[in-house]
Parts: structure tokens; sequence; C-alpha cells
């Protein structure tokens, strides 16, 4: 089997091809030339002789198709994204082309292949629908990033419907790990904590169902083995910023109220504090998922406990 991942420098890209290799695949990802490297997630892959880097760009159409077409996998995972909320709002134009018209390339090129493709569709879609949110949930979403996301699912289900491609989306919710990317929340919280510096974070009571990225690609392997369909991948439990904040320390005090919030350990020395320039202009203010229909048919639920994930994250630099 050969495998053609996007955004596979990423926390999603680097897992998923370790999950691939480890069942034997050939994998390719595609990878955005820069000045600087970025290849840490996946430097210990690049001498296998079944790993392959391509040079590439997910909004160039053109050379996408080339590549793909050249490749010829049996598999495409489209994980490229601009994927930082906070950050979609002040770049809207670029998230949409990059999440929303570079997944239609991705659609383009695969189309005239007999290619099962995988598209990464996000809790983020749902806004602020009441949970627990489910497959057939309303989306109604509250970012640039969100209404990317949404263009780039209903592209999907659109091209499954028209075109009988084998497209699936994996609506997942957050998923994090130690390879998460260090302007993210949590793995703001975790490095902070590990080095006992100070995190300055936005809504501390925003809460989000939060699993482990390892759990999640092995569920984005699983959707593409079975018949094309989109799937909710969740652990079922929300919890706010503020608890993830407390899973990463083992004792904290919280003093104040909103933009005057500050945490404190034992020692009185100060661990956290709010800072309104990380509140969004729209707020999500509780994602909680349920993943019954990927437990049913794809036998998949996490496997890796929210305790566990975060002590982890604290651990590993």
């Amino acid at each position: 089997m050969r495998a053609f991942i996007t955004g596979i420098t990423g926390q999603d890209g680097s897992y998923l091809a370790d999950l691939l290799l480890g069942k034997g695949y050939e994998v390719h990802g595609l990878k955005r030339r820069a000045s600087s490297f970025n290849t840490e997630r996946i430097d210990h892959l690049v001498e296998g002789e079944k790993f392959h880097l391509h040079y590439g760009d997910i909004t160039d159409g053109a050379a996408l198709s080339r590549l793909i077409h050249e490749i010829e996998p049996d598999e495409v995972y489209n994980l490229a994204a601009q994927s930082h909320v906070g950050v979609s709002f002040e770049c809207p134009k670029y998230t949409a082309e990059v999440v929303g018209l570079g997944c239609l390339n991705v659609l383009e090129a695969c189309r005239p292949l007999n290619v099962r493709v995988y598209q990464a569709s996000t809790s983020e879609m749902y806004g602020n629908t009441a949970g627990p949110l489910n497959e057939g949930s309303s989306f109604a979403p509250v970012s640039p990033y969100g209404i990317a996301k949404l263009y780039a699912h209903n592209m999907c289900v659109n091209y499954r419907q028209a075109f009988g491609m084998k497209v699936s989306c994996g609506i997942l919710f957050n998923h994090e790990s130690p390879r998460r990317g260090p302007t993210f929340v949590t793995k703001k919280i975790t490095d902070a904590a590990r080095a006992g510096k100070c995190v300055f974070l936005g809504n501390l009571d925003a809460k989000r169902d939060w699993g482990h990225a390892k759990d999640y690609v092995e569920g984005m392997w699983r959707m593409l083995q079975v018949e094309a369909d989109d799937f909710v991948l969740a652990t079922g439990q929300s919890r706010s910023v503020r608890s993830f904040l407390k899973a990463a320390h083992e004792k904290i005090t919280f003093e104040g109220h909103g933009a005057l919030e500050v945490a404190y350990d034992t020692y009185r020395k100060k661990i956290a504090a709010v800072n309104v320039k990380y509140y969004r202009p729209v707020e999500i203010h509780n994602l909680v998922g349920d993943a019954s229909k990927a437990e049913e048919i794809l036998g998949w639920k996490p496997e890796i406990s929210f305790e566990d994930m975060v002590e982890e994250m604290v651990d590993t630099p």
C-alpha cells in the first residue's frame, strides 16, 4: 500500500506516518519549502527506504495534481491547514486558500483516480451548537478557520455524492500530544509547567473535548478501510482550559476574576495569568463529541486517558 500525506510535518501527519510505516505502507509526504527546517517531528523517519518527502504547496493545484499522479497512491490524507483558530481571524484569506481551496485542489487531483481520500474536518465547524455533537448535528462555525473547514467538508460530501469518490471526513475534536505546536494553548500550558514559568492565556472557562493525537490518527486510517462516510472522533468528555491547567500542576490556586485572574502554586509563585490579547473575537464556549458511530463501525475508541496525555506532555520537551 502507498499513502500520500499533506501536512506531514505537523502533529497529526507525523503520527500518521509512524502508524502507516508500522503497517508496511510506503509513505509519501508533502512539505512546503521554507528557509528554515521544520521537520523535527519526522526527522526519525527520513532515512527509511519507504519514506519520501516532496516539496510542494497545497495551494498549487497543478503541481499537486502532477505529484499525486506520479506517486499513484492508494490512500491520500489531507491534513494540511492553517490550523490555528486565533490566527485565522488575523489571516482569513490565507486560511480560506489553504484550508478550503487547498482541499478542493486535493479533490480535483484525485478525482480521475481510484484512490481513497481522508479529509481532516474539525469540531470547530459546530460553533456553539449544543452537544454532545455527532455526524448529524448542525454546523454553525464562528471563526474563519471553522468556516473554511466547513467549505472543505461540504465539497468532500459533494464529490462523494456527485462523482462517487471514496472520500471520508473525520470530524475530529481537539487532540493533543508532545508534538503539538508551541503556540497552541495546551502546549503553552505544559511547556510552561515543565519550565516552571508563567503562562499567559485567554478564556480559562472555554471547554473542549481533548484526546491524544495517537488515538485519532488510528481512527483516520480506519475510516479509509470501510465505505466512505463521515465520522466524529471524540472522547465524550469536556474540560475547561482551567482544568487543563490544573492537570499540568500538582497544586494550583486561582485568584481574581476575568481579565485579572491569576494562578499561583503552593509557594505563591505566579504560574498563569489571563491576557486579553488571547481572547477570540467570537468564542466557542463548550465542545463535546459523540463518537458512537466510529465505535460501532470502525471499532474505534480512545485508549489514552486525559490525565496520561497531560502527564506525557509535561514530561516530554
